[in-house]
């Protein structure tokens, strides 16, 4: 070859690098991430979604991009926020922590893969036709948080017996998951022969207010319903319960480390990761008919014994015993 030749060979073949490059950053998969809440009160979330993604193989910016869209806990805007995903004709949505924004992508689209993440049952609310057996276009984890709301009056009137008046906090912008965990709470309310009042917030602007509410009626103590309001405001949720000395339960352990008197739900972290465990592996080929639903294994009680001290309760033994943690 000659050396003219051989010197715009080499200048072809530089200036085709940045198309190459262009090409492969093209070809990158691309997550849709749906938050109905914000990247700030989901950062730990976030943390675990991308392990779960590592553990397949996917690191965001190196071998897959994701897009993001936060709904700032207004349900509203989730069916638009999902609709410019499928316009983005996106590798896979992710819906993370909400079942609304999980029904979002179900009426959005019938052939983009969705990896869901929630506390109700997929079933129940016709995410899918069966745990083991999906089919369609939908799969993810279930955390089981929302059927956990009994088991946290229990354990709150175990701490406290001499209550006789116990309060639930509910976001009725939840729809049909905020009345059926209204009615999942009284039936348990009466079971144990306990009186239940229905306190509702949706916005920052209602929770003082329900606090007066709570001290007004002289409730023995408060559940709080998790959805993604209340899990976005859990530490101050936290610290009005400090501040005006009721006793709480919650779902996440960050509520009782907050200064919650008690916890009990599934592992966030936990379920989170294997969502993007699922998102990794259908970005490798895998069809969301053909991966069964997970149901997530840890659910962990947290009694912040210092808070209990501070309101003056004696936590029962048997309580203490079950304790996945104490705070002291």
């Amino acid at each position: 070859m000659k050396r003219r030749e051989f010197i715009l060979s080499l200048g072809g073949a530089a200036a085709a690098l940045p198309f190459a490059a262009r090409a492969q950053q093209a070809a990158m998969p691309v997550i849709g991430y749906l938050g109905s809440a914000s990247p700030e009160a989901w950062a730990g979330r976030l943390k675990a979604f991308r392990e779960g993604l590592g553990d397949a193989d996917f690191v965001e910016g190196r071998n897959v991009s994701i897009e993001y869209r936060w709904a700032d806990n207004q349900y509203g805007r989730l069916p638009a926020l999902v609709a410019e995903l499928v316009s983005r004709n996106v590798n896979v949505i992710v819906t993370p922590g909400s079942a609304p924004a999980a029904l979002a992508a179900q009426a959005a689209t019938k052939t983009i893969p969705v990896v869901f993440e929630t506390g109700a049952d997929p079933v129940t609310i016709g995410l899918v036709a069966s745990l083991n057996r999906p089919g369609g276009n939908i799969t993810g984890i279930t955390a089981w948080s929302f059927a956990l709301g009994p088991k946290r009056l229990e354990a709150l009137h175990e701490a406290i017996p001499s209550a006789k008046l116990i309060a639930g906090l509910i976001n009725p912008a939840a729809g049909e998951l905020a009345e059926r965990q209204k009615q999942e709470l009284q039936a348990a309310a009466s079971k144990m022969g306990l009186e239940l009042l229905l306190l509702h917030a949706g916005s920052d602007a209602e929770l003082e207010p329900v606090f007066l509410s709570l001290v007004q009626h002289r409730a023995g103590g408060l559940v709080v319903m998790p959805e993604v309001f209340s899990n976005s405001r859990r530490e101050q949720i936290a610290a009005l319960a400090v501040r005006h000395a009721v006793p709480a339960i919650f779902q996440s352990r960050e509520f009782a480390a907050a200064g919650g008197l008690m916890s009990y739900g599934g592992d966030i972290a936990e379920t989170h990761r294997l969502a993007g465990q699922y998102a990794g592996r259908i970005l490798k080929g895998e069809k969301p008919a053909e991966l069964a639903v997970i149901q997530g294994t840890k659910a962990e009680l947290i009694v912040n014994l210092k808070t209990a001290k501070a309101l003056g309760i004696e936590m029962p033994t048997s309580l203490l015993a079950r304790a996945n943690e104490v705070i002291e």
